[in-house]
């Protein structure tokens, strides 16, 4: 098959491979010396999609910090998994996915039963994994303007197909950030009903949780991850 163009993003300066026919293709160059280290690209159903935008600080830097800090207390504190975040890739050759989430939960009881995967990087050595094949127990997304469209329809979708057991949604642009937790349904994700104390039970964490804005400080916006 014949090699099509690279294709060089100017103002961000991301030159993707003309070549990337399908996952596999993708997931080879994910994995090497020459895949961006800057911005996040994802596979979603064939496609490419790449987002350059800065974080917002309040909107995305800060939740997503808090979210990622105390889970990693909750789920690594009880030595259940561990919390990852950013540059973390979560592929799916079944869901035609490889994503980078904002936050990614992965149970050591998962990675038992075969449901999830670690990959080693090529040539690496025993412990250098770079990538999660299969499903996690949970994704996190936080919205920004850019990426509202994929975290609630695109990805939605994906990571349903990826047998992720809970998607979470944090919406932190407008007003008290919201947190929107989705169990598994028959066909799709389900909203997860909220208390109204604001708590939402979680199956995966075996706890109910909360988020939520504490006073800003020098006009810093920080939140917490309540349980109970």
């Amino acid at each position: 098959m014949a090699q099509g163009p690279t294709i060089l993003l100017d103002e961000t300066e991301v030159r993707i491979p003309g070549d990337l026919t399908d996952i596999a293709a993708f997931r080879r160059w994910a994995q090497s010396d020459a895949f961006p280290e800057k911005g996040r690209i994802d596979w979603i159903g064939a496609q490419v999609e790449v987002d350059m935008s800065p974080e917002n600080l309040n909107a995305h830097a800060t939740p997503k910090s808090a979210l990622t800090r105390d889970l990693g207390i909750l789920v690594e504190t009880r030595d259940l998994g561990v919390v990852c975040t950013d540059t973390t890739r979560l592929s799916c050759v079944d869901a035609d996915l490889s994503a980078e989430p904002d936050v990614v939960v992965l149970l050591f009881k998962s990675i038992e039963a075969g449901t999830a995967r670690l990959v080693p990087g090529a040539g690496g050595g025993e412990g250098n994994y770079v990538e999660i094949e299969g499903a996690a127990d949970i994704v996190v997304e936080v919205v920004s303007n850019s990426s509202e469209h994929k975290d609630w329809e695109r990805l939605f979708e994906r990571y349903f197909l990826a047998g992720v057991r809970e998607y979470w949604i944090c919406d932190a642009r407008k007003g008290p950030a919201t947190l929107r937790l989705h169990h598994r349904g028959p066909r799709g994700y389900e909203v997860t009903p909220q208390a109204t104390d604001g708590f939402t039970p979680s199956e995966v964490l075996g706890a109910a949780v909360r988020f939520v804005s504490l006073p800003p400080r020098l006009g810093i916006v920080r939140y917490r991850l309540e349980t109970r």
